[in-house]
């Protein structure tokens, strides 16, 4: 699945793509997806593929295709509290980004059937907590996987206001999967070859709505123990905060407050948005083509529509070059000013270091 959306040379360029192709239609969405890079979950020697609309597989590991994951994150329609269960949860690349709209007081799931993928998707969320530049714009619900297959959770596990699967359900296990959302909740789901989003509107009320044709592998039937009864799978319990967690989620709330106020004080209009790179500028050229019949070689031009605006195409070489001659700007590395606040206060620095999560930088 893929291939919706050209591929970028970085992950915002990947945003950016997706955004023009209306896959990101939501200021929430595109602040997860840019705080989140995809290569970061990418085997090292597949990293040049991170940023096209592709999915990847290598063994056990699997990532959906970035427009999927667009549609799914628009589809659950995520809110800071929620609680979210994330079956065939993979590398954990969905559920960080899910952690950092539902905040500090969400609840974030995960099951999956492979140890050895768990072991990736730990790696790589302690990989992104200790050095991701985002995570300090965020308060983040951290995602907690169990190991099992999802068809076999607990009967007695409480409900979620939010449901993800990332295999084909098959129809007889549909019943299955409702049954996991609360009232009000959203589950999405490949259905029958369809992205499909069920919204529960009561104790036994549902709507249904298919958002695209899509293709995924087929959900793994479970397996029964030599006794012939399911392996069940025990779900996290929902955890409650320590004081002192609370205490953390505060001050570092109240930091990022005071750090707001001041920008608006200096800048006198809020936040600015950080300066991006500018996009390179594609010009189409004209495509020759040559075909060989037998041993005689026959060229011949092929029409494009750009050819019609040559005058066009020679005003925009011309920037081009103008463009060369200039000194090359970068903007300025981003600055974080809740690190700076942190470390600058009057406290031990054990505690400086438990309020930044003992982060790495």
């Amino acid at each position: 699945m893929g291939g919706a959306v050209s591929a970028g040379e970085d992950n915002d360029e990947l945003i950016d793509n997706l955004k023009e192709a209306q896959y990101i239609r939501t200021e929430l969405v595109e602040q997860a997806f840019r705080a989140v890079d995809r290569a970061d979950y990418y085997l090292e020697e597949f990293k040049e593929n991170a940023y096209k609309d592709l999915a990847w597989k290598h063994g056990n590991i699997h990532l959906s295709a970035p427009c999927i994951y667009s549609e799914v994150m628009e589809a659950l329609d995520l809110q800071p509290g929620l609680s979210f269960l994330n079956l065939g949860s993979g590398t954990g690349y969905l559920s960080s980004m899910v952690g950092l709209i539902l905040g500090p007081f969400g609840v974030n799931h995960g099951v999956e059937l492979h140890s050895d993928v768990i072991e990736y998707a730990k790696q790589k969320l302690d990989f992104f907590i200790r050095t991701s530049d985002s995570f300090d714009k965020f308060d983040f619900c951290e995602p907690s996987f169990v190991i099992g297959n999802c068809l076999e959770i607990s009967p007695d596990c409480s409900q979620y206001d939010r449901v993800y699967c990332g295999a084909g359900v098959q129809k007889e296990h549909e019943e299955y999967m409702k049954n996991l959302l609360k009232v009000g909740g959203i589950l999405v789901m490949p259905l029958e070859e369809k992205l499909t989003k069920i919204t529960r509107t009561g104790p036994s009320a549902w709507e249904t709505k298919k958002i695209l044709a899509v293709s995924f592998a087929p959900l793994i039937q479970p397996c029964h123990s030599e006794s012939g009864k399911p392996r069940l799978v025990q779900l996290p319990p929902v955890a409650v905060r320590s004081l002192q967690d609370l205490a953390r989620i505060a001050i570092r709330g109240t930091i990022k407050k005071i750090i707001h106020q001041e920008t608006v004080s200096k800048n006198g209009n809020g936040l600015k948005n950080t300066p991006r790179f500018k996009r390179r500028r594609v010009r189409r050229r004209r495509m020759e083509t040559i075909v060989f019949l037998d041993k005689e070689v026959f060229a011949s031009r092929i029409s494009n529509p750009s050819d019609d605006n040559s005058c066009e195409a020679l005003e925009e070489e011309r920037r081009e070059e103008e463009e060369k001659t200039l000194p090359e700007t970068k903007p300025d590395p981003p600055v974080n000013f809740l690190r700076q606040k942190v470390l600058s206060l009057p406290l031990p620095d054990p505690l400086k270091y438990y309020l930044l999560y003992y982060r790495e930088k």
